[in-house]
C-alpha cells in the first residue's frame, strides 16, 4: 500500500479509519506499507495487531518541519509531521531540505520528499520481489 503525499493528506489520513483499517491489513497479511512526502501522515493511525503503533520504535521520514518552513506552509497545515511520528514512537531521519532520503525498516518504506519517490518506488519493487 502506498500513501502519496501533498498537504491534503495532513487534513484527510490522519484519523480516518478507514485509511487506518486497510493498512492495518495490508501490514498484518505481509504487505509492504509504503509513504512518501506528506503520505506518512497516513501511518499515524495504524497499529500492530498487538495494538501498539506501527511506527513505534521504527525508522522512518517524511517531510520534515524545515522543509513546511521553507515551503512557506508552516503557518497553514494543522501539525507538523516530523513532531507527530516521533510522538507515535518513531525514529525519524532526514537529509538536507528538498534531499532525496529513502528508509525501510522491515516493510515500511517512507520518502522524505518528492525527490524521494523514485527511491521509494525501488524499494518497494524489491521488498515484494524478495530481495
Amino acid at each position: 500500500m502506498l500513501y502519496v503525499g501533498g498537504h491534503g493528506t495532513m487534513w484527510d489520513f490522519p484519523g480516518n479509519p478507514d485509511i487506518a483499517r486497510i493498512g492495518d491489513a495490508v501490514h498484518a497479511a505481509g504487505g509492504v506499507i509504503a509513504a512518501v512526502c506528506h503520505g506518512p501522515a497516513g501511518l499515524l493511525g495504524l497499529s500492530t495487531p498487538q495494538g501498539t503503533p506501527l511506527l513505534a520504535g521504527r525508522e522512518v521520514t517524511c517531510f520534515t518541519d524545515d522543509e513546511e518552513r521553507a515551503s512557506e506552509m508552516a503557518d497553514v497545515i494543522p501539525f507538523f509531521l516530523q513532531a507527530a511520528l516521533t510522538e507515535r514512537g518513531a525514529l525519524h531521519t532526514h537529509a538536507g531540505v528538498y534531499a532525496p532520503h529513502v528508509v525501510v525498516d522491515r516493510r515500511v518504506v517512507t520518502g522524505q520528499n518528492p525527490s524521494s519517490a523514485r527511491g521509494v518506488a525501488e524499494r518497494v519493487v524489491a521488498l515484494l520481489n524478495g530481495d
